[in-house]
């Protein structure tokens, strides 16, 4: 039996179910059940199937009554960064493009440890290459939140030698097979950032003719206000000013002020 012999349906649970391994690192019955409203019956029969079609079969946990891949899984399928992101969010999105990005090759062994830490409310050891500095000194986390900005995943976690929440790329961790975990030290501190929101006031670019600036208000649908307004969180600002270009001298639009919101 292959995949292409299963009927659309079936394929697609089954797809889904190889995509969690693959980048969550584990599945249970009860993800096929509330993805597609099936029976547990028929999960148990997607299993089964799911297993005489992999090469690298994973392994059952009795305790946590949860499949996990092995060090050596190997996909059915490629996933893109929308479906990574959806798997490892927890959350449906749809991110689309109209041009094609750069590929940006991350290793489904490093996302899924990085997720089962998360999950688990665990410390994770990494070896993070810094663009910045440079170093790849091994170094602890704690791994709290996957977030997306169109292009490219990254992990929010708490830095033990920062003593800050700070962001990784997945794709900048070293890849190991088994990575270090410990139970949390204490109770993480609370992400002000993450938990405050901002509102980005936008305006066409100083120095447009106002014909120019007309055009500017019709194409990202300002109507007649002079402003636009998006709201956000105060840790995603920064990607939505790089994502929207605010900085760029050149853009259509720049970033008048940006205030924060009540709780």
């Amino acid at each position: 039996m292959s995949l292409e012999d299963l009927k659309h349906a079936q394929r697609e649970r089954i797809l889904f179910l190889d995509q969690c391994l693959t980048w969550r690192g584990q599945a249970n019955r009860r993800d096929l059940m509330e993805r597609f409203n099936i029976s547990m019956a028929q999960a148990a029969v997607d299993f089964r199937t799911y297993l005489s079609l992999t090469d690298t079969p994973p392994v059952y946990d009795a305790g946590e009554k949860a499949y996990f891949s092995t060090g050596d899984h190997c996909a059915l399928t490629e996933a893109g960064p929308e479906q990574v992101f959806e798997l490892v969010d927890g959350k449906a999105t749809s991110l689309g493009a109209s041009i094609p990005l750069p590929t940006r090759v991350m290793d489904p062994t490093v996302v899924a440890q990085l997720y089962r830490a998360m999950n688990g409310e665990r410390d994770i050891q990494i070896t993070y290459t810094s663009m910045t500095s440079g170093l790849s000194d091994p170094q602890w986390i704690s791994p709290v939140q996957f977030h997306f900005d169109g292009e490219a995943i990254y992990l929010r976690a708490w830095s033990y030698n920062h003593e800050a929440y700070r962001d990784y790329l997945p794709i900048r961790i070293a890849k190991q097979i088994e990575m270090k975990t410990r139970e949390r030290p204490a109770p993480l501190p609370f992400d002000t950032d993450w938990n405050s929101f901002v509102r980005l006031w936008i305006c066409p670019r100083s120095g447009l003719s106002d014909a120019q600036a007309r055009v500017v208000r019709r194409e990202y649908g300002f109507q007649e206000k002079t402003h636009i307004a998006v709201n956000t969180r105060k840790a995603l600002a920064f990607y939505v000013i790089r994502r929207w270009r605010l900085d760029d001298e050149k853009a259509r639009l720049e970033l008048d002020r940006m205030e924060e919101l009540d709780a």
